[in-house]
Protein backbone atom coordinates (compact mmCIF):
# COMPACT_ATOMS: atom_id res chain seq x y z
CA UNK A 1 0.00 0.00 0.00
CA UNK A 2 1.64 3.30 -0.92
CA UNK A 3 1.47 5.85 1.70
CA UNK A 4 0.15 9.06 1.00
CA UNK A 5 1.70 12.31 2.82
CA UNK A 6 2.07 16.02 2.51
CA UNK A 7 5.08 18.92 1.29
CA UNK A 8 4.91 20.04 4.82
CA UNK A 9 5.32 16.43 6.28
CA UNK A 10 8.57 15.27 4.07
CA UNK A 11 10.45 18.85 4.37
CA UNK A 12 9.72 19.06 8.52
CA UNK A 13 10.95 15.36 7.87
CA UNK A 14 13.99 16.19 5.89
CA UNK A 15 15.09 19.10 8.79
CA UNK A 16 15.16 16.69 11.73
CA UNK A 17 16.75 14.40 9.21
CA UNK A 18 19.54 16.48 8.52
CA UNK A 19 20.02 17.98 12.57
CA UNK A 20 18.60 21.19 11.32
CA UNK A 21 14.95 21.02 13.82
CA UNK A 22 16.44 20.23 16.18
CA UNK A 23 20.41 21.06 15.94
CA UNK A 24 21.44 17.13 17.21
CA UNK A 25 24.35 16.49 15.19
CA UNK A 26 26.69 14.54 17.22
CA UNK A 27 29.84 15.81 15.25
CA UNK A 28 31.14 17.31 12.20
CA UNK A 29 31.86 13.85 10.59
CA UNK A 30 28.31 12.79 11.23
CA UNK A 31 26.96 15.79 9.78
CA UNK A 32 28.79 15.46 6.86
CA UNK A 33 27.94 12.08 6.39
CA UNK A 34 24.09 12.53 7.14
CA UNK A 35 24.14 15.22 4.24
CA UNK A 36 26.31 13.18 1.70
CA UNK A 37 28.83 15.56 1.52
CA UNK A 38 28.77 19.45 2.29
CA UNK A 39 29.67 21.77 -0.55
CA UNK A 40 33.07 23.53 0.36
CA UNK A 41 33.49 26.15 -2.70
CA UNK A 42 32.89 28.98 -0.18
CA UNK A 43 34.79 27.63 2.81
CA UNK A 44 32.83 29.66 5.59
CA UNK A 45 29.63 28.84 4.62
CA UNK A 46 30.19 24.87 4.88
CA UNK A 47 31.66 25.42 8.81
CA UNK A 48 28.63 27.29 9.18
CA UNK A 49 26.22 24.40 7.53
CA UNK A 50 27.83 22.02 10.32
CA UNK A 51 28.08 24.18 12.74
CA UNK A 52 23.73 25.43 12.82
CA UNK A 53 23.24 21.49 12.55
CA UNK A 54 25.54 20.85 15.85
CA UNK A 55 24.05 22.21 19.85
CA UNK A 56 27.41 22.92 20.62
CA UNK A 57 29.61 23.40 17.67
CA UNK A 58 33.33 23.41 18.38
CA UNK A 59 35.76 25.70 16.33
CA UNK A 60 38.31 23.71 14.52
CA UNK A 61 36.59 20.99 14.39
CA UNK A 62 36.69 20.49 10.61
CA UNK A 63 40.37 20.77 10.12
CA UNK A 64 41.00 18.63 12.56
CA UNK A 65 38.28 15.84 11.04
CA UNK A 66 40.49 17.24 7.58
CA UNK A 67 44.16 16.68 8.49
CA UNK A 68 44.82 15.78 12.28
CA UNK A 69 42.06 12.57 11.97
CA UNK A 70 41.88 12.31 8.36
CA UNK A 71 38.15 11.32 8.33
CA UNK A 72 37.27 13.75 6.26
CA UNK A 73 38.22 14.81 2.95
CA UNK A 74 38.32 17.39 0.60
CA UNK A 75 37.93 16.77 -3.20
CA UNK A 76 35.43 17.31 -6.28
CA UNK A 77 32.43 15.35 -6.18
CA UNK A 78 28.75 15.64 -6.65
CA UNK A 79 27.83 17.62 -9.86
CA UNK A 80 31.77 18.35 -10.25
CA UNK A 81 31.82 20.86 -7.16
CA UNK A 82 34.11 21.16 -4.11
CA UNK A 83 32.92 19.05 -0.96
CA UNK A 84 33.93 17.39 2.07
CA UNK A 85 33.00 14.31 2.16
CA UNK A 86 33.55 11.44 5.14
CA UNK A 87 36.78 9.57 3.85
CA UNK A 88 35.33 5.82 4.39
CA UNK A 89 33.23 7.20 1.92
CA UNK A 90 34.86 8.69 -0.78
CA UNK A 91 35.68 5.15 -2.91
CA UNK A 92 31.73 4.93 -3.37
CA UNK A 93 31.65 8.65 -4.86
CA UNK A 94 34.71 7.90 -6.92
CA UNK A 95 33.23 4.32 -8.07
CA UNK A 96 30.28 6.14 -10.11
CA UNK A 97 31.53 9.28 -10.83
CA UNK A 98 34.58 7.84 -12.10
CA UNK A 99 32.17 5.74 -14.50
CA UNK A 100 30.97 8.52 -16.23
CA UNK A 101 34.46 9.68 -18.24
CA UNK A 102 32.74 12.38 -19.69
CA UNK A 103 36.44 14.19 -20.12
CA UNK A 104 37.49 11.34 -22.79
CA UNK A 105 34.28 13.38 -25.01
CA UNK A 106 35.73 15.48 -27.55
CA UNK A 107 33.74 18.27 -27.00
CA UNK A 108 35.04 18.41 -23.20
CA UNK A 109 38.44 18.14 -24.45
CA UNK A 110 38.15 21.17 -27.11
CA UNK A 111 36.18 23.07 -24.33
CA UNK A 112 39.26 22.65 -21.74
CA UNK A 113 42.07 23.00 -24.50
CA UNK A 114 43.21 19.77 -24.04
CA UNK A 115 43.55 16.61 -26.44
CA UNK A 116 43.01 12.85 -26.23
CA UNK A 117 46.29 12.43 -25.81
CA UNK A 118 47.41 15.38 -23.28
CA UNK A 119 44.12 14.37 -21.12
CA UNK A 120 45.56 10.91 -20.96
CA UNK A 121 49.04 11.77 -20.48
CA UNK A 122 47.54 14.27 -17.97
CA UNK A 123 45.99 10.71 -15.92
CA UNK A 124 48.88 9.08 -15.58
CA UNK A 125 51.00 12.11 -15.12
CA UNK A 126 49.35 13.28 -11.84
CA UNK A 127 49.41 10.51 -10.09
CA UNK A 128 52.70 9.66 -10.32
CA UNK A 129 53.38 13.12 -9.57
CA UNK A 130 51.72 12.53 -6.32
CA UNK A 131 52.90 9.54 -5.40
CA UNK A 132 53.73 9.46 -1.47
CA UNK A 133 53.95 13.45 -1.26
CA UNK A 134 51.38 16.60 -1.14
CA UNK A 135 52.45 19.52 -3.54
CA UNK A 136 51.15 23.11 -4.34
CA UNK A 137 49.86 23.55 -7.60
CA UNK A 138 53.12 25.52 -9.07
CA UNK A 139 54.76 22.03 -7.85
CA UNK A 140 52.17 19.91 -8.94
CA UNK A 141 52.33 21.98 -13.06
CA UNK A 142 56.40 21.35 -12.64
CA UNK A 143 56.07 17.75 -12.01
CA UNK A 144 53.70 17.17 -14.45
CA UNK A 145 56.16 19.10 -17.05
CA UNK A 146 58.92 17.03 -15.78
CA UNK A 147 56.81 13.61 -15.88
CA UNK A 148 55.54 14.56 -19.98
CA UNK A 149 57.46 17.31 -21.36
CA UNK A 150 54.26 19.31 -22.49
CA UNK A 151 54.55 22.55 -22.16
CA UNK A 152 51.30 23.35 -23.76
CA UNK A 153 49.76 20.76 -21.43
CA UNK A 154 51.53 23.06 -17.94
CA UNK A 155 49.88 26.19 -19.75
CA UNK A 156 46.12 24.28 -19.63
CA UNK A 157 46.85 23.19 -16.20
CA UNK A 158 48.05 26.40 -14.87
CA UNK A 159 45.01 28.34 -16.55
CA UNK A 160 42.75 25.63 -15.75
CA UNK A 161 42.93 23.77 -12.23
CA UNK A 162 39.69 22.90 -11.67
CA UNK A 163 38.37 21.75 -14.31
CA UNK A 164 41.54 19.66 -15.74
CA UNK A 165 41.87 18.14 -12.37
CA UNK A 166 37.92 17.03 -11.52
CA UNK A 167 38.43 14.04 -13.67
CA UNK A 168 41.52 12.38 -10.93
CA UNK A 169 39.42 13.05 -8.05
CA UNK A 170 36.27 11.51 -9.78
CA UNK A 171 38.90 8.45 -10.69
CA UNK A 172 40.14 8.88 -6.77
CA UNK A 173 43.59 9.79 -7.78
CA UNK A 174 43.60 13.36 -6.26
CA UNK A 175 42.23 15.04 -2.91
CA UNK A 176 43.72 18.04 -1.59
CA UNK A 177 46.26 17.71 0.96
CA UNK A 178 47.01 19.61 4.33
CA UNK A 179 47.73 23.40 3.55
CA UNK A 180 50.84 24.72 3.71
CA UNK A 181 51.95 28.11 5.11
CA UNK A 182 48.43 28.81 4.25
CA UNK A 183 48.68 27.65 0.55
CA UNK A 184 46.65 24.46 -1.31
CA UNK A 185 47.94 21.71 -2.12
CA UNK A 186 46.95 18.01 -2.97
CA UNK A 187 47.41 14.73 -2.56
CA UNK A 188 46.60 11.10 -3.75
CA UNK A 189 43.76 9.34 -1.29
CA UNK A 190 45.56 6.17 -1.47
CA UNK A 191 48.52 7.86 0.59
CA UNK A 192 46.46 10.45 2.61
CA UNK A 193 42.93 8.33 3.71
CA UNK A 194 43.54 5.86 6.38
CA UNK A 195 42.49 2.52 4.66
CA UNK A 196 42.21 3.04 1.31
CA UNK A 197 41.06 0.51 -0.28
CA UNK A 198 43.21 -1.91 -3.05
CA UNK A 199 40.58 -1.43 -5.53
CA UNK A 200 37.67 0.73 -5.51
CA UNK A 201 33.61 -0.71 -5.42
CA UNK A 202 32.08 -1.23 -8.53
CA UNK A 203 29.64 1.62 -10.19
CA UNK A 204 26.82 -0.61 -9.29
CA UNK A 205 28.14 -0.71 -5.85
CA UNK A 206 28.85 3.15 -5.02
CA UNK A 207 25.50 4.07 -7.03
CA UNK A 208 23.99 1.82 -3.92
CA UNK A 209 25.77 3.40 -1.28
CA UNK A 210 25.17 7.09 -2.57
CA UNK A 211 21.66 6.82 -3.12
CA UNK A 212 20.97 4.93 0.46
CA UNK A 213 22.73 8.18 1.86
CA UNK A 214 20.91 10.48 -0.67
CA UNK A 215 17.76 9.17 0.38
CA UNK A 216 18.21 8.77 4.76
CA UNK A 217 18.79 12.95 4.30
CA UNK A 218 16.87 14.24 0.80
CA UNK A 219 14.24 11.39 0.09
CA UNK A 220 11.88 10.76 -0.53
CA UNK A 221 12.65 11.00 -4.20
CA UNK A 222 12.91 9.84 -7.66
CA UNK A 223 15.69 8.47 -10.06
CA UNK A 224 15.41 12.36 -11.60
CA UNK A 225 16.00 13.98 -8.38
CA UNK A 226 18.77 11.65 -7.14
CA UNK A 227 20.55 12.11 -10.73
CA UNK A 228 19.94 15.63 -10.66
CA UNK A 229 21.96 16.29 -7.31
CA UNK A 230 24.58 13.57 -8.32
CA UNK A 231 25.83 15.06 -11.32
CA UNK A 232 22.93 17.05 -13.51
CA UNK A 233 21.07 13.75 -14.97
CA UNK A 234 24.67 12.65 -16.34
CA UNK A 235 23.66 9.10 -15.50
CA UNK A 236 22.95 6.60 -18.15
CA UNK A 237 18.90 5.64 -17.43
CA UNK A 238 19.56 2.17 -17.62
CA UNK A 239 22.68 2.31 -14.39
CA UNK A 240 20.27 4.60 -12.81
CA UNK A 241 17.05 2.34 -13.01
CA UNK A 242 19.37 -0.31 -11.65
CA UNK A 243 20.50 1.34 -8.97
CA UNK A 244 17.22 1.80 -7.81
CA UNK A 245 15.37 -1.97 -9.17
CA UNK A 246 18.82 -3.25 -6.64
CA UNK A 247 17.39 -1.07 -3.95
CA UNK A 248 14.06 -1.55 -4.23
CA UNK A 249 13.94 -4.33 -1.32
CA UNK A 250 14.97 -1.79 1.03
CA UNK A 251 12.51 0.85 -0.28
CA UNK A 252 8.45 1.70 0.39
CA UNK A 253 6.41 3.72 -2.02
CA UNK A 254 5.26 6.51 -1.28
CA UNK A 255 2.75 9.65 -2.56
CA UNK A 256 3.64 13.26 -2.23
CA UNK A 257 0.28 15.33 -2.95
CA UNK A 258 -0.23 13.32 -5.98
CA UNK A 259 3.67 12.35 -6.93
CA UNK A 260 4.84 9.03 -6.39
CA UNK A 261 8.44 8.37 -4.44
CA UNK A 262 10.47 5.65 -2.82
CA UNK A 263 11.99 6.49 0.26
CA UNK A 264 13.74 3.56 2.76
CA UNK A 265 11.61 1.42 4.33
CA UNK A 266 13.42 1.48 8.16
CA UNK A 267 12.29 5.51 7.69
CA UNK A 268 9.18 5.08 6.29
CA UNK A 269 6.90 4.98 9.72
CA UNK A 270 9.11 7.84 10.89
CA UNK A 271 7.79 10.23 8.03
CA UNK A 272 4.36 9.13 8.13
CA UNK A 273 4.24 10.29 12.16
CA UNK A 274 6.45 13.25 11.71
CA UNK A 275 4.16 16.65 11.80
CA UNK A 276 4.65 19.60 9.73
CA UNK A 277 6.97 22.10 11.96
CA UNK A 278 6.74 25.76 12.76
CA UNK A 279 10.45 26.27 13.10
CA UNK A 280 12.47 29.44 11.65
CA UNK A 281 16.10 28.77 10.74
CA UNK A 282 19.08 30.49 8.97
CA UNK A 283 20.78 28.22 6.53
CA UNK A 284 23.97 29.30 5.10
CA UNK A 285 24.72 29.65 1.27
CA UNK A 286 25.27 26.69 -0.93
CA UNK A 287 23.07 24.64 1.86
CA UNK A 288 22.45 20.80 1.36
CA UNK A 289 18.90 21.47 2.29
CA UNK A 290 18.36 23.14 -0.78
CA UNK A 291 21.22 21.69 -2.61
CA UNK A 292 19.70 18.04 -2.59
CA UNK A 293 16.28 19.37 -3.82
CA UNK A 294 15.15 20.40 -7.33
CA UNK A 295 15.09 24.14 -7.68
CA UNK A 296 11.19 23.95 -9.26
CA UNK A 297 10.43 22.29 -6.09
CA UNK A 298 7.81 24.90 -5.50
CA UNK A 299 6.93 23.88 -1.73
CA UNK A 300 10.71 24.22 -0.90
CA UNK A 301 11.70 27.40 -3.40
CA UNK A 302 8.27 29.75 -4.15
CA UNK A 303 8.84 30.69 -7.95
CA UNK A 304 9.04 34.41 -6.84
CA UNK A 305 11.76 33.51 -4.27
CA UNK A 306 14.38 31.25 -6.68
CA UNK A 307 15.86 34.43 -8.70
CA UNK A 308 16.89 35.30 -4.80
CA UNK A 309 18.17 32.34 -3.96
CA UNK A 310 19.42 30.49 -7.58
CA UNK A 311 21.57 33.49 -9.00
CA UNK A 312 23.92 33.80 -11.45
CA UNK A 313 27.10 31.84 -11.82
CA UNK A 314 25.92 28.88 -10.11
CA UNK A 315 25.07 31.26 -6.32
CA UNK A 316 23.07 29.64 -4.11
CA UNK A 317 21.96 32.52 -1.09
CA UNK A 318 21.95 31.91 2.48
CA UNK A 319 17.90 31.58 3.28
CA UNK A 320 15.57 31.90 5.83
CA UNK A 321 13.17 28.97 6.13
CA UNK A 322 10.24 28.84 8.06
CA UNK A 323 7.66 25.97 7.87
CA UNK A 324 10.02 23.64 5.72
CA UNK A 325 9.94 26.36 2.84
CA UNK A 326 12.55 29.71 1.82
CA UNK A 327 10.65 32.21 3.25
CA UNK A 328 13.61 34.87 2.75
CA UNK A 329 17.37 35.25 2.26
CA UNK A 330 19.75 36.76 4.33
CA UNK A 331 23.65 38.11 4.87
CA UNK A 332 26.09 39.07 7.15
CA UNK A 333 26.79 42.44 6.94
CA UNK A 334 28.46 44.80 9.29
CA UNK A 335 28.47 42.84 12.04
CA UNK A 336 25.19 41.82 11.65
CA UNK A 337 23.00 39.91 9.84
CA UNK A 338 20.52 41.37 6.86
CA UNK A 339 17.36 39.70 6.58
CA UNK A 340 14.59 40.18 2.87
CA UNK A 341 11.65 38.51 3.74
CA UNK A 342 9.04 37.11 1.18
CA UNK A 343 6.82 35.50 3.43
CA UNK A 344 5.25 36.35 6.90
CA UNK A 345 7.59 35.12 9.49
CA UNK A 346 7.14 35.03 13.46
CA UNK A 347 9.09 37.58 14.84
CA UNK A 348 10.20 36.15 17.92
CA UNK A 349 11.55 32.78 16.14
CA UNK A 350 13.04 34.77 13.70
CA UNK A 351 14.91 36.90 16.19
CA UNK A 352 16.44 33.92 17.68
CA UNK A 353 17.33 32.20 14.90
CA UNK A 354 19.41 35.42 13.85
CA UNK A 355 21.11 35.57 17.29
CA UNK A 356 22.39 32.02 17.14
CA UNK A 357 23.58 32.41 13.50
CA UNK A 358 25.13 36.05 14.61
CA UNK A 359 27.04 33.80 17.75
CA UNK A 360 27.92 31.25 15.25
CA UNK A 361 29.10 33.86 13.45
CA UNK A 362 31.28 35.57 15.81
CA UNK A 363 33.58 32.46 16.66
Amino acid sequence: MTIPLTWPQVLAWRLKRQFVDPAAGPDAVSVVRRLTGVQVQVASSAELAVAVRRARPRRGEIDEALWRDRTLVKTWTARGTLHLVPADELPAHAAVLGSFRHWEKGAWQRGHGVTAQETAALLDAVPEALAGRALTREELVEAVLAITGDAHLKEALASGWGALLKPLSFLGELCYGPPREGRVTFTRPRDHVPGWPAALPTAQEGGLTLLRSFLGAHGPATPETFDAWLYRGASRKAVLRGWFRDLAPELAEVEIEGRPMVVLAEHLDDLAATPPTEGVHLLPGFDQYILGAPRDLEPLLPAPARPKVSRAAGWISPVVVHRGRVAGVWEAKNGGIAVELFEDVPAAALAAAVERVRALLGR
